[in-house]
């Protein structure tokens, strides 16, 4: 049984006929999205959260509270479910003939220029004091502020690049082929989940998402898992065997074709395009990511005027970001902060 039956705290915004990036039309399509604090007269407290892989608005909450840099006592916080991840429009919830394997394809700009209508048609908001987002919501956060540079006054983008290299386009190639070589799978129109795909999927994601040091210094001992074995069935496996398998498949898609370049008047011109960003930047890559390496970040952070580029110290790898370890969750807290005091 995935999760998503199980999460009802969100509400949903209709968008419509959506004809995206790729030609196609996602009809009928929904956000799902979560508010959190109020908004205030003026309409000038606003902060837009978008989601990462796998992720749903429950997974990034523990970036938010009061006393902490997303204060909803403070802020209002918009959380937004991107496209494709079980509870925004996607394969598991969408109507024949656009259900499981036949549910679009879905760019980070389509995502984007969707939650821009949510902020605006719905909210009636004209500035935003921070977008943010941690893995595939650092990809979105990059691509809101390139969009709408009048609109986004600071963004705080972690463990993420603004385009994806050809590097981690590869390393997605494994995630999708693992579920899409299981014989379950049945391209996509499967009655039970391709259990035996997800698993390999979660033991390829196993020895990426967190680094070498974190594996070598056995970690994994520190959050209650008994040996290797047991964190990558009970941690990896676990994790992954909640979601949907064409979901997984949906977002892969988005995060592989990720391209700033994509952005309106920039003709694919990368550098273009950042350096089109008028935000105030924080930019935090992880130390030891190897998804989005902190290198790579750099050369695209030296593109955005006046951004400051603060890596998160530690071995916790693409997990730095996640919530799974306390001194690099304050880290990134007190960062974001130090950005919102700007």
């Amino acid at each position: 049984m995935t999760e998503y039956e199980s999460i009802n705290d969100y509400e949903l915004f209709d968008l419509g006929d959506v004809v995206l990036h790729e030609g196609t039309t996602l009809r009928g399509a929904k956000l799902a999205y979560k508010t959190h604090g109020t908004l205030n007269e003026n309409k000038d407290n606003v902060i837009v959260f978008p989601t990462y892989y796998s992720g749903t608005h429950k997974d990034d909450e523990y970036m938010i509270g009061p006393g902490m840099a997303l204060d909803p006592e403070k802020y209002f916080i918009i959380q937004i479910n991107q496209l494709g991840n079980g509870l925004s429009s996607s394969p598991n919830n969408m109507a024949a003939p656009y259900n499981q394997g036949s549910f679009p394809n879905v760019t980070t700009l389509d995502n984007v220029k969707c939650q821009h209508r949510l902020v605006t048609e719905h909210f009636g908001i004209e500035t935003i004091k921070l977008v943010c987002g941690y893995s595939m919501g650092a990809q979105q956060t990059f691509q809101w502020a390139a969009e709408f540079p009048d609109m986004v006054e600071r963004m705080a983008p972690w463990c993420g690049t603004a385009s994806t290299t050809k590097h981690n386009y590869v390393f997605l190639e494994a995630v999708r082929n693992a579920i899409m070589t299981d014989a379950a799978w049945q391209g996509g129109y499967y009655d039970k989940q391709p259990e035996r795909g997800i698993r390999t999927l979660a033991r390829v994601y196993a020895g990426w998402g967190v680094s070498q040091p974190f594996y070598y210094e056995e970690l994994y001992l520190k959050h209650g898992f008994s040996s290797l074995e047991d964190f990558l069935v009970g941690f990896w496996e676990g994790f992954f065997l909640s979601k949907d398998a064409n979901c997984l498949l949906s977002m892969a898609w988005t995060w592989q074709h990720s391209d700033i370049g994509m952005t309106t008047g920039c003709d694919g011109d990368r550098e273009k395009a950042l350096s089109g960003i008028k935000a105030k930047a924080m930019i935090l890559p992880g130390e030891t990511d190897l998804y989005f390496l902190a290198s790579d970040i750099e050369r695209e952070a030296a593109l955005i005027e006046g951004a400051e580029f603060r890596v998160v110290p530690g071995v916790y790898g693409h997990f730095a970001g996640i919530g799974f370890n306390e001194p690099d969750t304050q880290f990134i807290n007190d960062a974001i902060q130090e950005l919102l005091d700007k």
